[in-house]
């Protein structure tokens, strides 16, 4: 009898640990596939990356390669609009699948999300009028410098520049406004804002004053889901080598992604 209910234990232990290792080994790439289509986050306002063009459609690199990327995996595309600083808990609170969304690769955010290897770039720079004298960091000393928030930039700027005030918005669009309306007097953005604000408001003579850095872009997604980051992996070597990527990012951004990125091994 004792024999019985040790070896009925046993069995139940074995079929436990069965289920809960087929748990541990399923993967969100199922999930998607089964769904038939994949949620992917993009920051909508953001010019060049992702915008509403003249037809209030969805538009820029990240939303092509979104869209590229949903037809080679062989489901719908969903985009779920967020604003920069809603990307990663959008993605941590299961409310997109992957995030494409001019997301930079640090080690900060490396702690909670994974990335897949580079599949674009992004630089960032201060922007301001002409006649004002900015060559660095310390000339930005008593200004007012508007940025976006939970950005890399606003982490750059605010280390950087001390002295400064930092004013922080939500969402590019909004920046650019502040900035061409003049509630900020100089920007640490990126070069396609610039173009906005030159667009919108060209008789206030802004330009680049400096270059802060120039940060790899990853596609975003959860840890612990090794054969969805495989796939994505694969996909952005392959889509690098045939020559994919780097036309979706010179379409809007008019310049070749760096040698760096696109020599992916």
């Amino acid at each position: 009898m004792q024999l019985k209910k040790i070896f009925t234990r046993t069995c139940i232990a074995a079929l436990m640990f069965g289920a809960f290792s087929h748990a541990a080994m399923a993967d969100q790439l199922d999930d998607i596939k089964k769904a038939g289509k994949i949620r992917v986050a993009i920051a909508m306002g953001t010019p060049l990356f992702s915008y509403a063009d003249d037809k209030l459609q969805p538009t820029g690199s990240d939303v092509d390669t979104a869209k590229q990327l949903a037809q080679d995996l062989g489901v719908q595309l969903e985009i779920v609009s967020v604003t920069n600083a809603a990307r990663v808990p959008t993605l941590q609170a299961n409310r997109a699948d992957i995030v494409v969304a001019d997301l930079s690769i640090t080690p900060e955010r490396q702690k909670v999300i994974d990335f897949s290897i580079p599949y674009a770039v992004i630089s960032i720079i201060v922007g301001g009028p002409k006649s004002m004298q900015i060559k660095d960091y310390p000339d930005l000393n008593g200004k007012r410098v508007g940025l976006t928030r939970a950005t890399v930039n606003d982490t750059l700027t605010t280390q950087q520049a001390k002295g400064a005030e930092i004013v922080r918005y939500e969402d590019d669009a909004t920046l650019i406004t502040s900035m061409v309306t003049g509630q900020v007097e100089v920007f640490s953005s990126t070069p396609s804002n610039l173009q906005e604000m030159q667009k919108k408001a060209p008789g206030k003579n802004l330009e680049l004053k400096f270059e802060q850095k120039v940060f790899d872009l990853g596609i975003a997604l959860n840890k612990n889901q090794p054969r969805l980051k495989d796939w994505i992996d694969n996909w952005v070597k392959t889509n690098m080598k045939n020559g994919k990527l780097n036309t979706m990012y010179k379409k809007y951004h008019g310049r070749d992604l760096p040698a760096s990125v696109q020599n992916v091994q």
